[in-house]
Parts: C-alpha cells; sequence; structure tokens
C-alpha cells in the first residue's frame, strides 16, 4: 500500500450527509457545520471537513465574501478547516444563516431546505467528515477550500447515483442506509485527495508533495510499510540512494519535519489505533510499533498525547 493510502486509512474519518438541499436564483447562505449536524455518525470531533456535493446547476462559494469559487454539477467542494463560508448564485447579497433555513426530518431521515428567487435551480448534498484525531499532516496540507472534478474517470456516475439511492432512503427514515452515507463520504474525500495531489505543481511544498516525490516517496512508503523496523536516517537514506544530509534536508523541506520525528509521529498514530481497536497490552503494542522497552513508548507517548497510552485507550471508550 503507498503512503498517501495509509495515511488516508490512518486518519480515521467518519462521515456522513445530513442535509438535501435545493436552491433557486437568487440566494446566497452562510454555513458551517455544527456539532448537532454530526450526529448520529460521531459525537465529539476534533476535526471536522464539510462539503459539499453539486448534484445539479451551479453555486458560488467563498470564505471571505470576496474571492469566489464556481462549483457546477459533478463537482466536489471541501472545507478542510471548517471555517465559516459563503454559497450562493451571487455572494454580493446578504446571506441567510442556512441553519435558519433547514426543515427537520423525522426519526433517521434527512434534513431539507427549499429556498430561493425561483430562478435558476441548484441541488447540493451536504455532508461532514468528522475525526478524533488533531494534527494529521494530511489534513493540515489541504487548502481552505478544495475543489474536484468527479465527473473525470467516470466518478460522478457512481457517486450520483449512490446519492440518489441513500438519499430516498433517508428521507424514508430507512436508518440503514446511513452506513451507506458514512462509506460514501470517505470515499468521495479519498477521491478529492488523490485528485488534489495528482494536479499540484512539481515545486509545490508539503506532506502530499513529499508522496509526490520519487525519493522522499518511497522512504515514506518504506516508513508505513515497516513502521516497527529500526530505521534510522542513514539507513533510509541509503534505501532511496542519496547521502544522509541531502535526504534529511529533502525530507524535512517537503515532510515539515524530520525522518526520525516523523517516524516516531507515524509509530504512536499507530499505537492509538491498536490501543483504540483491542485489548493487547501495552507492551505488546509498543513492541509491536518499533519500541523494544515499554517505558520509552509510554513516554514517547504521553510526550505526543500528554497522558500514558493506558489512560488514552480509557478515555477513548
Amino acid at each position: 500500500m503507498d503512503a498517501l493510502s495509509d495515511l488516508l486509512q490512518a486518519v480515521r474519518l467518519t462521515g456522513g450527509v445530513f442535509l438535501d438541499a435545493h436552491f433557486t436564483a437568487p440566494w446566497c447562505i452562510a454555513s458551517r457545520i455544527d456539532p448537532e449536524d454530526c450526529r448520529p455518525y460521531l459525537a465529539t470531533p476534533l476535526q471536522v471537513i464539510g462539503y459539499h456535493y453539486v448534484v445539479e446547476g451551479r453555486m458560488l462559494v467563498s470564505t471571505d465574501e470576496k474571492r469566489a469559487v464556481e462549483v457546477r454539477a459533478g463537482e466536489i467542494v471541501l472545507l478542510p478547516r471548517n471555517d465559516l463560508h459563503f454559497l450562493g448564485s451571487s455572494i454580493s447579497r446578504k446571506p441567510i444563516y442556512a441553519h435558519d433555513l433547514i426543515q427537520a426530518s423525522g426519526p433517521g431521515g434527512l434534513a431539507r431546505i427549499v429556498h430561493g428567487g425561483g430562478g435558476e435551480h441548484t441541488h447540493i448534498v451536504c455532508g461532514f467528515l468528522g475525526s478524533d484525531q488533531q494534527g494529521n499532516p494530511l489534513l493540515a496540507t489541504l487548502p481552505p477550500i478544495l475543489k474536484v472534478d468527479m465527473t473525470q474517470a467516470g466518478s460522478a456516475d457512481w457517486i450520483e447515483s449512490s446519492l440518489r439511492f441513500a438519499i430516498g432512503g433517508l428521507r424514508d427514515g430507512k436508518i440503514a442506509t446511513a452506513t451507506v452515507m458514512r462509506k460514501l463520504s470517505e470515499l468521495m474525500f479519498v477521491e478529492a485527495v488523490r485528485r488534489y495531489a495528482e494536479s499540484l505543481p512539481d515545486e509545490r511544498r508539503g506532506w502530499l508533495a513529499g508522496v509526490r516525490d520519487p525519493c522522499v516517496g518511497r522512504a515514506l512508503s518504506l516508513l508505513h510499510g515497516k513502521f516497527d523496523h529500526p530505521w534510522t536516517a542513514e539507513a533510509l537514506a541509503k534505501e532511496v540512494a542519496m547521502s544522509r544530509s541531502a535526504f534529511a534536508e529533502r525530507f524535512a523541506a517537503l515532510v515539515g519535519m524530520p525522518p526520525m520525528r516523523y517516524v516516531t509521529f507515524w509509530r504512536l498514530q499507530v499505537a492509538k489505533e491498536k490501543l483504540r481497536d483491542g485489548r493487547q497490552p501495552v507492551a505488546q503494542i509498543a513492541y509491536e510499533v518499533g519500541y523494544q522497552a515499554e517505558a520509552a513508548f509510554i513516554r514517547a507517548f504521553k510526550r505526543e498525547f500528554g497522558v500514558p497510552p493506558a489512560t488514552w485507550r480509557r478515555q477513548a471508550h
């Protein structure tokens, strides 16, 4: 598995669709995902990504009421920082707060908005992805607004058909289709990030640039594939045919942290998932993520997350 796939999997995003909205021009709303929008999918996310998928029509999206991004049918716009943002046929109009327009649904149903002046029709589906992790290098490297054309490579066909199926079920109060929406939200995010990474210019810096760099990307794949290996900067540099100093400088410039700091970061992220998902003893988890001594693992975990691993496990449950 490549480094991007590894990190996408470890982010542990839980998604859902909470709103089916129909607008007619002229219209303009202000929106931000609230904690209530995330229920029943995720109670208290530490990080929230909002998204809007345009099923039909077009709209403008902005986070500052000045520079707007046009989003058309088959395109998705993500808000990785969950900033307050403005949607509309025009963003120069005085916005109405979206939550004031929401028509509540019955148990298990999907909330709706029907609003506008009767002109050009725009149909959007609004959702979120939430994570209980903070400081993930993938999420930190994304722009405030990320628009991706899902019509490329035929993505829009299966997304739209899946959306229509799941939305119909949610309207009817079929709780089971919430699982479909959760998975669909996650798949849309993965597709959006992949397309964004492919669109980056070669000189772009950041974690995704590190994944795309032949040498640093190879090192990241090695680290993710064998995170329990006793890696050193020298060993990684040798694997990618670079000098230690040149490799360390290039890795830090692209990824944002030195190679061995990243090794520690990734091992502890894996350890968190093991603590959350299983009942393995802390000592066994320490060994599985590359620590020969349990005490060293506990010190590193507490330094990174503020509490010892056993305490973190209790709090996570």
